[in-house]
């Protein structure tokens, strides 16, 4: 059973590329309660069930949200904010990516072209630190999962570390750092093509062309099975979570007060991380089981930064001394993060 919840984890964390799919894990994972441990599947069901239908309303939301903003073309306003004075650009970068809804490979071709154009790294650092922690719907399933303390902390955790990457990275460079931060070659495609929609002014009364309408229904579709793959997946890894993994254990390494429980939610968030949409409802789960909320906001910061799509954005287009700077920004604002929140909670 534990080999089951390692597997799950790891799909949860490579994403469809993973040698198992989610939906065929959403299907093993009752199968496989039933012929070992039949006197705990319809718990954990149970579980899972509850879990998913408290969160529905916070999917309907997420789903219209996202397809609106792509209808109506006004992810094309992002570039916009990179323009301007550093201290500006730096504070519009942090503030942009913890709201833009783009996921970590689409701002490859983003980043890159931003980088060839001269746009200062340490702009792009705020960005990016930024970027893989939250936007509008995963800040409604984190409300959903663990309250909107969580959600407003991660969001301003978000906020916060791309302040401390971009000013970091722009004291770092005014001493010699980082001359050339762009690999060469460096850009790549987005996890998607685009629409043609991005192109010219948004037009917020999408509903009135027939493309745009088309989009909406598309991007509606597409994220509302995303959305409910995922969470029907970590719901279930939550049921095993409950379940089976002590308590003890997790009180052992994360729960407690003080330092140490949130510098190991740090360290173990980074490795252990799953998606922005998954990983409310596992992190729910480990509090049941002992995680402190200091750790649990450690864990899921520093697991943002260090999600296997970030992680491969940043290493596609960047030197492996940018790179190395990005991690040790988000390990430490993670831990800063996770001390705040534990303070402001107790």
């Amino acid at each position: 059973m534990t080999a089951l919840v390692l597997r799950s984890v790891h799909v949860l964390h490579t994403g469809a590329r993973g040698s198992l799919s989610a939906w065929t894990l959403i299907l093993l994972i009752p199968v496989a309660v039933a012929l070992l441990d039949a006197a705990n599947v319809v718990d954990i069901l149970l579980i899972a069930a509850e879990a998913f239908a408290g969160t529905l309303p916070y999917i309907a939301a997420a789903v219209m949200l996202i397809a609106a903003l792509k209808a109506t073309g006004a992810t094309a306003l992002v570039p916009r904010a990179f323009e301007g004075r550093e201290t500006r650009m730096i504070v519009l970068a942090a503030l942009i990516g913890g709201l833009a809804p783009f996921c970590s490979c689409e701002v490859i071709p983003l980043i890159a072209g931003l980088l060839a154009m001269g746009v200062p790294l340490s702009v792009i650092m705020a960005f990016w630190l930024s970027s893989p922690l939250i936007d509008p719907s995963s800040m409604l399933f984190t409300a959903g999962t663990l309250g909107w303390d969580f959600a407003v902390g991660k969001a301003a955790a978000a906020v916060a570390l791309g302040l401390f990457g971009g000013f970091g990275a722009r004291l770092l460079v005014s001493r010699g750092a980082f001359a050339e931060p762009l690999r060469p070659g460096a850009g790549g495609g987005s996890c998607g093509t685009s629409s043609g929609l991005e192109e010219g002014e948004p037009v917020w009364r999408f509903w009135r062309e027939p493309a745009r309408r088309a989009a909406f229904r598309t991007e509606g579709t597409a994220n509302a099975c995303f959305l409910v793959k995922w969470l029907v997946l970590a719901y279930l890894i939550e049921g095993l979570l409950v379940t089976y993994v002590p308590a003890e254990m997790i009180a052992g390494v994360v729960g407690g007060e003080g330092l140490w429980p949130i510098v190991m939610g740090a360290l173990v968030g980074a490795p252990a991380y799953l998606n922005g949409y998954a990983a409310p409802a596992l992190v729910s789960g480990l509090m049941e089981q002992g995680m402190g909320p200091g750790a649990a906001m450690a864990f899921m910061v520093a697991g943002a930064v260090s999600c296997i799509p970030a992680m491969v954005a940043v290493w596609s287009i960047v030197r492996r001394q940018v790179f190395a700077a990005y991690l040790c920004f988000g390990i430490a604002g993670a831990i800063l993060s996770g001390l705040l929140f534990a303070a402001f909670m107790s």
